[in-house]
Protein backbone atom coordinates (compact mmCIF):
# COMPACT_ATOMS: atom_id res chain seq x y z
CA UNK A 1 0.00 0.00 0.00
CA UNK A 2 1.34 3.39 -1.00
CA UNK A 3 2.01 5.85 1.85
CA UNK A 4 0.13 8.40 -0.26
CA UNK A 5 -3.05 6.78 1.08
CA UNK A 6 -2.38 8.53 4.39
CA UNK A 7 -2.51 11.99 2.82
CA UNK A 8 -5.63 11.18 0.81
CA UNK A 9 -7.32 9.74 3.88
CA UNK A 10 -6.43 12.69 6.12
CA UNK A 11 -7.69 15.24 3.59
CA UNK A 12 -10.96 13.37 3.08
CA UNK A 13 -11.25 12.84 6.83
CA UNK A 14 -10.84 16.55 7.51
CA UNK A 15 -13.88 17.31 5.36
CA UNK A 16 -15.88 14.53 7.01
CA UNK A 17 -14.84 15.65 10.49
CA UNK A 18 -15.77 19.26 9.85
CA UNK A 19 -19.24 18.27 8.69
CA UNK A 20 -19.60 15.81 11.57
CA UNK A 21 -19.04 18.62 14.09
CA UNK A 22 -22.26 20.21 12.86
CA UNK A 23 -24.10 16.89 13.13
CA UNK A 24 -22.94 16.30 16.70
CA UNK A 25 -23.81 19.85 17.80
CA UNK A 26 -27.36 19.78 16.47
CA UNK A 27 -27.99 16.26 17.73
CA UNK A 28 -26.64 17.01 21.21
CA UNK A 29 -28.92 20.05 21.60
CA UNK A 30 -32.01 19.10 19.59
CA UNK A 31 -31.93 15.34 20.22
CA UNK A 32 -32.80 14.18 16.74
CA UNK A 33 -30.84 13.06 13.69
CA UNK A 34 -31.10 15.77 11.04
CA UNK A 35 -30.75 14.02 7.69
CA UNK A 36 -30.95 17.36 5.91
CA UNK A 37 -27.51 18.28 7.24
CA UNK A 38 -25.80 16.88 4.16
CA UNK A 39 -27.76 19.33 2.02
CA UNK A 40 -26.21 22.22 3.93
CA UNK A 41 -22.87 20.93 2.64
CA UNK A 42 -24.15 21.12 -0.94
CA UNK A 43 -25.83 24.50 -0.50
CA UNK A 44 -22.68 25.94 1.04
CA UNK A 45 -20.58 24.73 -1.90
CA UNK A 46 -22.95 26.20 -4.48
CA UNK A 47 -23.41 29.46 -2.55
CA UNK A 48 -19.65 29.94 -2.52
CA UNK A 49 -19.54 29.10 -6.24
CA UNK A 50 -22.19 31.71 -7.05
CA UNK A 51 -20.63 34.44 -4.91
CA UNK A 52 -17.11 33.65 -6.13
CA UNK A 53 -18.23 33.75 -9.78
CA UNK A 54 -20.05 37.04 -9.23
CA UNK A 55 -17.02 38.62 -7.57
CA UNK A 56 -14.74 37.33 -10.32
CA UNK A 57 -16.99 38.91 -12.93
CA UNK A 58 -17.28 42.26 -11.14
CA UNK A 59 -13.60 42.42 -10.16
CA UNK A 60 -11.52 40.06 -12.35
CA UNK A 61 -8.46 40.66 -10.18
CA UNK A 62 -10.12 38.76 -7.34
CA UNK A 63 -10.17 35.60 -9.45
CA UNK A 64 -6.41 35.66 -10.06
CA UNK A 65 -4.80 32.66 -8.25
CA UNK A 66 -3.11 33.42 -4.94
CA UNK A 67 0.47 32.17 -4.89
CA UNK A 68 0.57 28.36 -5.15
CA UNK A 69 -3.18 27.94 -4.77
CA UNK A 70 -5.68 27.34 -7.57
CA UNK A 71 -8.07 30.12 -6.52
CA UNK A 72 -8.08 33.85 -5.92
CA UNK A 73 -9.54 36.08 -3.21
CA UNK A 74 -13.01 35.55 -4.65
CA UNK A 75 -13.23 32.06 -3.12
CA UNK A 76 -12.34 32.96 0.51
CA UNK A 77 -14.83 35.82 0.28
CA UNK A 78 -17.32 33.40 -1.23
CA UNK A 79 -16.72 30.99 1.64
CA UNK A 80 -17.56 33.67 4.21
CA UNK A 81 -20.72 34.60 2.31
CA UNK A 82 -21.65 30.92 1.88
CA UNK A 83 -21.33 30.26 5.62
CA UNK A 84 -23.71 33.15 6.32
CA UNK A 85 -26.16 32.10 3.59
CA UNK A 86 -26.18 28.48 4.74
CA UNK A 87 -26.68 29.54 8.35
CA UNK A 88 -29.68 31.63 7.31
CA UNK A 89 -31.00 28.67 5.31
CA UNK A 90 -30.71 26.40 8.36
CA UNK A 91 -32.50 28.94 10.54
CA UNK A 92 -35.25 29.22 7.93
CA UNK A 93 -35.68 25.44 7.76
CA UNK A 94 -35.86 25.29 11.56
CA UNK A 95 -38.31 28.16 11.80
CA UNK A 96 -40.62 26.87 9.07
CA UNK A 97 -40.42 23.14 9.76
CA UNK A 98 -38.73 21.89 12.92
CA UNK A 99 -39.68 24.60 15.42
CA UNK A 100 -43.46 24.22 14.81
CA UNK A 101 -43.11 20.46 15.25
CA UNK A 102 -41.09 20.83 18.47
CA UNK A 103 -43.55 23.42 19.80
CA UNK A 104 -46.41 20.94 19.35
CA UNK A 105 -44.39 18.24 21.11
CA UNK A 106 -43.78 16.17 18.00
CA UNK A 107 -42.12 12.80 18.51
CA UNK A 108 -38.49 12.34 17.52
CA UNK A 109 -39.46 10.07 14.62
CA UNK A 110 -41.65 12.88 13.23
CA UNK A 111 -38.68 15.26 13.28
CA UNK A 112 -36.47 12.65 11.62
CA UNK A 113 -39.01 12.04 8.85
CA UNK A 114 -39.43 15.79 8.41
CA UNK A 115 -35.67 16.08 7.95
CA UNK A 116 -35.86 13.50 5.15
CA UNK A 117 -38.48 15.65 3.44
CA UNK A 118 -36.39 18.77 3.92
CA UNK A 119 -33.36 17.00 2.44
CA UNK A 120 -35.27 15.94 -0.68
CA UNK A 121 -36.69 19.45 -1.13
CA UNK A 122 -33.34 21.21 -0.70
CA UNK A 123 -31.52 18.76 -2.99
CA UNK A 124 -34.04 19.01 -5.81
CA UNK A 125 -34.26 22.79 -5.49
CA UNK A 126 -30.48 22.99 -5.77
CA UNK A 127 -30.51 20.77 -8.86
CA UNK A 128 -33.29 22.88 -10.38
CA UNK A 129 -31.27 26.08 -9.90
CA UNK A 130 -27.80 24.86 -10.88
CA UNK A 131 -28.60 21.68 -12.92
CA UNK A 132 -26.95 18.32 -12.21
CA UNK A 133 -23.79 19.05 -14.21
CA UNK A 134 -20.64 19.07 -12.06
CA UNK A 135 -19.00 22.44 -11.45
CA UNK A 136 -15.57 23.59 -10.31
CA UNK A 137 -14.17 26.58 -8.47
CA UNK A 138 -11.10 26.59 -10.69
CA UNK A 139 -9.82 24.79 -13.77
CA UNK A 140 -6.19 25.34 -12.76
CA UNK A 141 -3.99 22.27 -12.45
CA UNK A 142 -1.76 21.86 -9.41
CA UNK A 143 1.42 19.86 -8.97
CA UNK A 144 1.61 17.90 -5.72
CA UNK A 145 4.50 18.94 -3.48
CA UNK A 146 6.78 16.30 -1.95
CA UNK A 147 6.37 16.09 1.82
CA UNK A 148 8.90 13.34 2.48
CA UNK A 149 8.53 9.61 3.13
CA UNK A 150 6.86 9.19 -0.25
CA UNK A 151 4.03 11.57 0.61
CA UNK A 152 2.80 14.29 -1.72
CA UNK A 153 0.04 16.89 -1.43
CA UNK A 154 -1.16 19.90 -3.39
CA UNK A 155 -1.19 23.35 -1.76
CA UNK A 156 -5.00 23.27 -1.85
CA UNK A 157 -5.04 19.99 0.09
CA UNK A 158 -2.66 21.30 2.75
CA UNK A 159 -4.70 24.48 3.12
CA UNK A 160 -7.95 22.54 3.44
CA UNK A 161 -6.47 20.31 6.12
CA UNK A 162 -5.13 23.28 8.08
CA UNK A 163 -8.40 25.20 7.77
CA UNK A 164 -10.44 22.25 9.02
CA UNK A 165 -8.21 21.81 12.08
CA UNK A 166 -8.28 25.55 12.82
CA UNK A 167 -12.09 25.67 12.65
CA UNK A 168 -12.46 22.67 14.96
CA UNK A 169 -10.09 24.23 17.50
CA UNK A 170 -12.04 27.50 17.31
CA UNK A 171 -15.37 25.72 17.91
CA UNK A 172 -13.89 23.75 20.80
CA UNK A 173 -12.64 26.96 22.42
CA UNK A 174 -16.05 28.57 21.86
CA UNK A 175 -17.77 25.73 23.69
CA UNK A 176 -15.29 25.52 26.56
CA UNK A 177 -14.28 29.11 27.30
CA UNK A 178 -17.27 31.35 26.54
CA UNK A 179 -20.61 31.99 28.22
CA UNK A 180 -22.41 30.99 25.03
CA UNK A 181 -20.49 27.73 24.93
CA UNK A 182 -21.37 26.96 28.54
CA UNK A 183 -25.02 27.68 27.76
CA UNK A 184 -24.89 25.30 24.80
CA UNK A 185 -23.38 22.55 26.93
CA UNK A 186 -26.00 23.13 29.62
CA UNK A 187 -28.85 22.84 27.09
CA UNK A 188 -27.26 19.67 25.70
CA UNK A 189 -27.28 18.18 29.21
CA UNK A 190 -30.85 19.15 30.15
CA UNK A 191 -32.93 21.59 28.12
CA UNK A 192 -35.74 21.99 30.67
CA UNK A 193 -33.48 22.67 33.64
CA UNK A 194 -31.39 25.07 31.57
CA UNK A 195 -34.49 27.09 30.75
CA UNK A 196 -35.49 27.21 34.41
CA UNK A 197 -31.96 28.38 35.30
CA UNK A 198 -32.31 31.35 32.96
CA UNK A 199 -30.58 30.07 29.83
CA UNK A 200 -32.11 31.42 26.61
CA UNK A 201 -32.83 28.04 25.03
CA UNK A 202 -34.15 29.50 21.76
CA UNK A 203 -30.91 31.48 21.34
CA UNK A 204 -28.85 28.36 21.97
CA UNK A 205 -30.89 26.38 19.44
CA UNK A 206 -30.48 29.11 16.81
CA UNK A 207 -26.74 29.23 17.49
CA UNK A 208 -26.44 25.47 17.09
CA UNK A 209 -28.25 25.58 13.74
CA UNK A 210 -26.20 28.51 12.45
CA UNK A 211 -22.87 27.12 13.66
CA UNK A 212 -23.53 23.62 12.34
CA UNK A 213 -24.65 24.94 8.95
CA UNK A 214 -21.66 27.27 8.70
CA UNK A 215 -19.27 24.39 9.33
CA UNK A 216 -21.15 22.29 6.78
CA UNK A 217 -20.70 25.09 4.24
CA UNK A 218 -16.96 25.13 4.93
CA UNK A 219 -16.83 21.35 4.43
CA UNK A 220 -18.74 21.75 1.16
CA UNK A 221 -16.34 24.37 -0.15
CA UNK A 222 -13.37 22.16 0.75
CA UNK A 223 -14.96 19.18 -1.00
CA UNK A 224 -15.79 21.28 -4.03
CA UNK A 225 -12.28 22.70 -4.21
CA UNK A 226 -10.54 19.33 -3.97
CA UNK A 227 -13.00 17.20 -5.94
CA UNK A 228 -16.02 18.77 -7.66
CA UNK A 229 -19.35 20.39 -6.88
CA UNK A 230 -22.54 18.36 -7.44
CA UNK A 231 -26.09 18.60 -6.06
CA UNK A 232 -25.66 15.11 -4.55
CA UNK A 233 -22.33 15.76 -2.83
CA UNK A 234 -24.06 16.23 0.53
CA UNK A 235 -25.99 13.00 0.13
CA UNK A 236 -22.76 11.14 -0.63
CA UNK A 237 -21.19 12.52 2.56
CA UNK A 238 -24.21 11.94 4.81
CA UNK A 239 -23.38 8.41 6.00
CA UNK A 240 -19.70 9.21 6.71
CA UNK A 241 -20.81 12.34 8.62
CA UNK A 242 -23.11 10.34 10.90
CA UNK A 243 -20.55 7.57 11.29
CA UNK A 244 -17.95 10.11 12.42
CA UNK A 245 -20.37 11.91 14.75
CA UNK A 246 -21.38 8.67 16.48
CA UNK A 247 -17.84 7.26 16.54
CA UNK A 248 -16.49 10.44 18.13
CA UNK A 249 -19.27 10.60 20.72
CA UNK A 250 -22.32 12.83 20.49
CA UNK A 251 -21.49 16.33 21.72
CA UNK A 252 -17.71 15.97 21.43
CA UNK A 253 -16.21 18.38 18.89
CA UNK A 254 -12.64 16.98 19.05
CA UNK A 255 -14.13 13.49 18.95
CA UNK A 256 -16.05 14.26 15.76
CA UNK A 257 -12.91 15.58 14.08
CA UNK A 258 -10.77 12.63 15.18
CA UNK A 259 -13.47 10.20 14.10
CA UNK A 260 -13.73 11.98 10.74
CA UNK A 261 -10.02 11.43 10.20
CA UNK A 262 -10.45 7.76 11.13
CA UNK A 263 -13.33 7.33 8.69
CA UNK A 264 -11.40 9.13 5.94
CA UNK A 265 -8.32 6.96 6.46
CA UNK A 266 -10.45 3.81 6.52
CA UNK A 267 -12.09 4.80 3.24
CA UNK A 268 -8.73 5.56 1.61
CA UNK A 269 -7.27 2.23 2.74
CA UNK A 270 -10.35 0.39 1.52
CA UNK A 271 -10.09 2.03 -1.90
CA UNK A 272 -6.39 1.09 -2.11
CA UNK A 273 -7.02 -2.53 -1.13
CA UNK A 274 -10.45 -3.38 -2.52
CA UNK A 275 -11.37 -0.68 -5.03
CA UNK A 276 -13.40 2.51 -5.12
CA UNK A 277 -16.72 0.66 -5.36
CA UNK A 278 -16.34 -0.40 -1.70
CA UNK A 279 -15.81 3.12 -0.35
CA UNK A 280 -19.46 3.64 0.62
CA UNK A 281 -19.49 0.42 2.66
CA UNK A 282 -16.72 1.58 5.01
CA UNK A 283 -18.76 4.21 6.85
CA UNK A 284 -21.67 1.77 7.19
CA UNK A 285 -19.42 -0.93 8.69
CA UNK A 286 -17.89 1.57 11.13
CA UNK A 287 -21.33 2.84 12.10
CA UNK A 288 -22.71 -0.63 12.80
CA UNK A 289 -19.56 -1.69 14.68
CA UNK A 290 -19.55 1.34 16.98
CA UNK A 291 -23.27 1.00 17.72
CA UNK A 292 -22.73 -2.64 18.70
CA UNK A 293 -19.46 -2.31 20.62
CA UNK A 294 -19.43 1.20 22.10
CA UNK A 295 -22.66 3.13 21.45
CA UNK A 296 -21.45 6.19 23.36
CA UNK A 297 -18.50 6.60 20.97
CA UNK A 298 -14.87 7.30 21.71
CA UNK A 299 -15.38 10.44 23.80
CA UNK A 300 -19.06 10.16 24.72
CA UNK A 301 -20.53 9.12 28.05
CA UNK A 302 -22.65 6.04 28.48
CA UNK A 303 -26.29 6.74 29.25
CA UNK A 304 -27.24 5.80 32.85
Amino acid sequence: MSPQVLVDGLVAGAMIGLGAVGVTLTYAILRFANFAHGEFVSWGAYAALAVSAALGTLAPGLARPLGPFSFGWSLPLGLLAAAAITALLALAVDGLLFWPLRRRGGAVIILVMASFGAALTLRNLLEFIFTSAPAYYSQALQIALPLGAGLRATPDQLLALGLALALVVAVHLLLTTTALGRAMRAVAENQQLSGIAGVDVRKVVRTAWALGAGLAAAAGVMAGLLVQIRPTMGLDLLLPLFAAAILGGIGSVPGAMLAGLIVGLAEAICVAWLGAEWRAAVAFVILVAILMLRPQGLFGRAEP
